[in-house]
This record gives structure tokens, C-alpha cells and sequence, in this order.
């Protein structure tokens, strides 16, 4: 018990989490302050059970029949004819080139077109039906909107929204408001939620990006409470926030064929995506934490540099997506609309009717979601 003990007091050293000459209990609630408790991170673990809940509740009896109100079906697709040739070839490889399907077709004397189209029934067999992706679009819109206007609502008397130095000005004694202690909490328990949800939702190509940029979140946003970096973390959610809701509008009004208002938000998500990620995150926040906040503080300390190493993770994250979204921009130029979701399921990369006809990659911002 004695080596578990000193394991703990080794990893919870106020030398790691605090800058120098400052202990835990200097930090200790009291009636003038009252701090972050890493104790309280605890909490959004039953959170996320009923963020879970909250979602199914809505998707069933909100998102759903407005879904199908816009006239979007929840049909399945076609079950595809059995056949263990194909299906051996198809479990080595899903995607077949023109020699394989003549090949096929030779072996099981099928025309080439009988080939393509079985191949065509089989990928979409396991795939969800649009109501199913609408709704899921549905419920990240709703949440994203709510976190963004109640973020922005109670910053817009906060200072450090108008300065960021007031983010490190009398770091580390700095009390977090009731307000801020929800933002928090909501915010986690919807990324811990998200984080269980992504192995059942709908499979995207970025399913993996996606899994780090949640844990990243996770991580940033336990990281900056532990070591009281609550201010600069409520400004890295409001900023990401933002653009996450006019991608879900743009998916949803994709799947209810609604083609005209997916291009105008889908091109109003871009500005905002490079605004605000590309923009606002390096040049506003990253440069106050790498370059402010070490003239301020004077003596930083190991937890700051993995919570700075994290939102540079996240920027890395931030620029492969920008490079997905720039080429849906141009690929939507040249077709003329967005052909596919922004975030379509890596089965539908390829139709081998037209190899010209490739839908493009979705991207779901996100971090912090919205997103840390």
C-alpha cells in the first residue's frame, strides 16, 4: 500500500501540475475563491449516461419525425443475393478493380454489369439510412448551438474574452465561476458521450482522427481544469463551437435533399472553419499560450507543456481536416454542388459504374467539437 501511495503522491506533485513555489492547498476553496477540484472531474462520467439518454430521447421522438416531415425515408437497402465467391473476395478486398469483376464474371459466367452491381448491393447492405444520419447530424447541431450560445453568453462579461492576458494575469489564483464549472462539466460529458457513441454511430473514413480529436478534448479539457487553465480552455470551446453547427446544418439539409441551402452553408462553414481554426486558434490562442503566457507567468512547469504539446496535437488534427475541406471546395467547384456528404462513409468512396463519379470525404469538426 505504502508503493501505491507514493505512485500517487509522485504523479499528483504540485512540481508537475503547479508552477514553482506553489502547493495544492494554496489552492484550496475558500469564502473569497473558489478553485477548480480535479475531484469534480469525476462527475461528467454519469454525465455522459445522461447526455446518452438525452440524445436517444431526441433523436426517437424529435429528430426523427422531423426528419421524415422533410420527406427523408428510413429504408434499408436491398439484401444482397448470397453467393460465397463474392463474398470471399469481397472480405479480402471491398474494393475490386475492372480485371477483378472480369474475372468474377468469367468464374461464375455473369456478365461484367451483374458483377458491379452485386458489389454495389453489398456495400450499401451495412450501411445506415439516411434518417439514421440525419438524426445524428440533428443531435450534434442541437448540442453544438446550445454549448456555443451559452459559452458566448456568459464570457461576454468575462475579460479575458476581450483580453486574453487576463487568461495568465494572477495565474494561478484565479476562481472559476458556477457558470464556468457547467461549461465545463456539459462540455466533457458530451465529449465522453461522443467518445462511446463513435463505435456505434455511423463509420466515417476519419473514424480514428476522430476517436484521438475526442480523447485530445478529453485530455485538454481535464488538463487545463487540473492545472486552472480554465480560462484559456473556455476560449479554445467557444471558438471551435462555432463552426460545428453550420456543418451539421449543411449535412442535414444534404440529406434532405435540400441542395441549394447545402451549398450556401456548407461554403458559410468553410469561412467560419478558417476563421476560426485556422485563424483565430494558432495566431489568437496558441500565440498566447506559447508566447504570452510564459512572459507572465515567468516560471512555467511540466503539466503546461503537455497542455500546450495537446492543443499543437490538435492544430495538427485541425490542419489534415483543412486539407479534406479545401478539397471538397474544389471538387464541389468543378461538379458544381457538394456531391456526397461532407463526411460520407468510406464505402461510398468509389462506384465502379463511373470511376469519375467519387463522392467526397466528410469532415466533423468537431473538438472541442466542436471541441477542445
Amino acid at each position: 500500500m505504502s508503493a501505491f501511495r507514493q505512485v500517487i503522491d509522485a504523479f499528483w506533485s504540485p512540481d508537475i501540475w503547479l508552477p514553482p513555489n506553489t502547493k495544492w492547498s494554496d489552492l484550496e476553496p475558500n469564502e473569497q475563491v473558489q478553485y477548480t477540484d480535479h475531484r469534480h472531474l469525476f462527475y461528467p462520467l454519469p454525465m455522459a449516461v445522461v447526455v446518452l439518454l438525452i440524445r436517444y430521447l431526441l433523436e426517437k421522438h424529435c429528430f426523427s419525425p422531423f426528419g421524415i416531415s422533410l420527406g427523408i425515408k428510413s429504408t434499408k437497402p436491398k439484401r444482397v443475393p448470397n453467393n460465397d465467391l463474392l463474398e470471399e473476395t469481397f472480405a479480402r478486398n471491398s474494393k475490386w478493380n475492372h480485371k477483378e469483376v472480369v474475372g468474377l464474371a468469367k468464374r461464375l459466367d455473369w456478365t461484367e454489369r451483374q458483377v458491379e452491381r452485386w458489389l454495389r448491393l453489398r456495400r450499401a447492405q451495412g450501411k445506415p439510412s439516411t434518417l439514421i444520419k440525419f438524426c445524428e447530424s440533428s443531435w450534434r447541431c442541437f448540442y453544438y448551438t446550445f454549448s456555443f450560445h451559452y459559452g458566448l453568453a456568459f464570457l461576454w462579461n468575462k475579460p479575458w474574452l476581450w483580453n486574453i492576458d487576463y487568461c495568465w494575469i494572477g495565474y494561478p489564483h484565479q476562481g472559476v465561476t458556477r457558470d464556468t464549472w457547467w461549461y465545463y462539466m456539459l462540455s466533457l460529458s458530451f465529449y465522453w458521450a461522443l467518445a462511446v457513441s463513435q463505435f456505434f454511430d455511423v463509420k466515417r473514413k476519419d473514424f480514428w482522427q476522430m476517436f484521438v480529436h475526442h480523447i485530445c478534448t478529453i485530455c485538454l479539457l481535464s488538463f487545463s481544469w487540473i492545472c486552472n487553465f480554465h480560462r484559456i480552455g473556455t476560449l479554445v470551446l467557444l471558438t471551435h463551437d462555432c463552426g460545428d453547427i453550420f456543418l451539421e446544418c449543411a449535412k442535414m439539409a444534404k440529406y434532405a435533399k435540400y441542395q441549394k441551402l447545402c451549398d450556401f452553408i456548407s461554403v458559410v462553414f468553410i469561412v467560419v472553419w478558417l476563421v476560426t481554426r485556422i485563424g483565430l486558434f494558432p495566431f489568437w490562442i496558441l500565440y498566447s499560450t506559447s508566447v504570452d503566457a510564459p512572459e507572465v507567468v515567468n516560471q512555467m512547469f511540466p503539466a503546461y507543456y503537455i497542455f500546450n504539446g495537446l492543443l499543437f496535437l490538435l492544430l495538427g488534427l485541425h490542419l489534415y481536416w483543412t486539407h479534406l475541406i479545401l478539397r471538397i471546395a474544389y471538387l464541389s467547384w468543378n461538379s458544381g454542388k457538394m456531391d456526397g456528404d461532407i463526411r460520407s462513409s468510406s464505402s461510398d468512396e468509389i462506384t465502379l459504374d463511373d470511376d469519375s463519379n467519387t463522392k467526397i470525404d466528410d469532415i466533423d469538426g468537431a473538438l472541442p467539437n466542436g471541441t477542445i
